[in-house]
């Protein structure tokens, strides 16, 4: 990999050890300038125009997406973010009254939301399998759960958004495929640090966002969907116009592929934006791009170990590049703001970012870093020398 000419493609490299791409990464140029050049085509020529006349590079996005899942672009849903994914999938699922849905106890903050607002209003039973010894799912509970629940969906957050904690979505994906169980998958935090199949996970859906370590724009999502959804013909709780066609006064017709979940407001711009970074993915190649951030996060988590007072969070049988660390007596937002005034990119979470994790190890939050691929190990030492003037400063308060 030519990290020096991957540095000199992203121009936010010049200004910040940036250090948050678990957050929202930095784009490179090729992003940049679809996103600029779609927005200037609006403006000279208007809107409606300008996305009739980039119709060829929409549908390329499409194909660059689902080359990045090694899939076929009627598969691929775009949206406004990964929870309007999410969100989508989730409301295609007939729930009813005493249904249950089994999830992990490290799903995203938002998706527990969800499931709480789905059992309190449709009476739908949440049940969170437990975690191993070792951190992450225990699968053989996970599996004696599917087993004797049957629940009407399964929902499994890929890579926390609090942790390195990389869970076996593959795993449950078999699980619920023996049982002709739906299963949902929230790839936000992978999609972009490592190669995501969603045929060899097993899932019916997985919902991505492109401003994390795919590199792509803020305000932008996707959603992938099986055969087996389009089959059954699930859709999502109110589609619109662009997800289904009105054929007669009392009937309408679900879109026959995955965009029956899209709405039909889009700002092109960010599709176009989106493929830009997918097709900048695919050329680098995800398992370059995943040997990568592995050994940089390797590196970090050791160096982090050697800082006074400093205690690395991550546990799982296997890591992603996402560091999450605590310091006793300190707040995670005031050493993010120490390091941002020394240029170095971080965030800082709160227990209520991930509730039954943080209370299950008594912590009352985390300082999460997540380097990508275009980062050097000079920037990491750099964030660690710059963590060691943070919490001095902070002793002396």
């Amino acid at each position: 990999m030519d990290v020096a000419a991957l540095r000199a493609d992203t121009p936010g490299c010049a200004h910040r050890v940036h250090l948050n791409n678990a957050g929202s990464s930095l784009m490179p140029f090729p992003v940049v300038s679809a996103l600029k050049d779609h927005i200037d085509l609006e403006a000279r020529i208007g809107g409606y125009e300008a996305a009739a006349e980039a119709r060829s590079a929409i549908e390329a996005a499409y194909k660059d997406v689902a080359t990045l899942l090694g899939s076929s672009a009627h598969q691929v849903a775009f949206t406004e973010h990964a929870t309007a994914s999410f969100v989508a999938a989730l409301s295609s699922v007939p729930f009813s009254k005493g249904d249950v849905l089994v999830t992990t106890r490290n799903d995203y903050i938002s998706n527990q939301i969800q499931y709480l607002a789905l059992a309190h209003r449709f009476g739908v039973e949440i049940v969170r399998a437990p975690d191993s010894e070792e951190g992450g799912v225990d699968l053989d509970a996970m599996e004696g759960l599917i087993h004797r629940r049957r629940p009407k969906v399964v929902a499994v957050t890929h890579v926390p958004t609090n942790s390195g904690l990389v869970q076996d979505v593959a795993a449950i994906g078999a699980m619920c495929r023996a049982r002709d169980i739906l299963y949902l998958v929230d790839a936000c935090q992978s999609v972009g640090q490592m190669p995501v199949d969603p045929d060899a996970i097993g899932c019916d859906f997985l919902s991505a966002t492109a401003r994390k370590f795919l590199r792509g724009p803020r305000g932008a999502g996707f959603l992938w969907v099986s055969e087996r959804v389009l089959d059954r013909n699930l859709e999502p709780l109110f589609p619109d116009m662009r997800g289904a066609d009105w054929v007669a006064e009392d009937l309408y017709q679900p879109a026959p592929t995955a965009r029956r979940f899209e709405t039909w407001e889009f700002a092109w711009a960010l599709v176009l934006a989106t493929g830009a970074a997918a097709r900048y993915a695919n050329a680098i190649g995800l398992d370059k791009i995943h040997e990568r951030v592995q050994g940089l996060a390797t590196g970090l988590r050791t160096s982090l170990r050697g800082v006074d007072g400093a205690r690395v969070l991550d546990r799982g049988p296997e890591l992603a590049a996402i560091v999450s660390m605590a310091v006793d007596g300190v707040s995670p937002v005031a050493v993010m703001e120490g390091l941002r005034r020394r240029k170095v990119n971080t965030t800082a979470q709160d227990a209520s970012d991930a509730l039954i994790d943080f209370e299950q190890r008594g912590e009352t939050g985390s300082l999460r870093f997540s380097p990508h691929y275009f980062n050097t190990e000079a920037e990491l030492e750099q964030a660690v020398e710059s963590l060691r003037e943070v919490l001095r400063d902070q002793a002396r308060v």
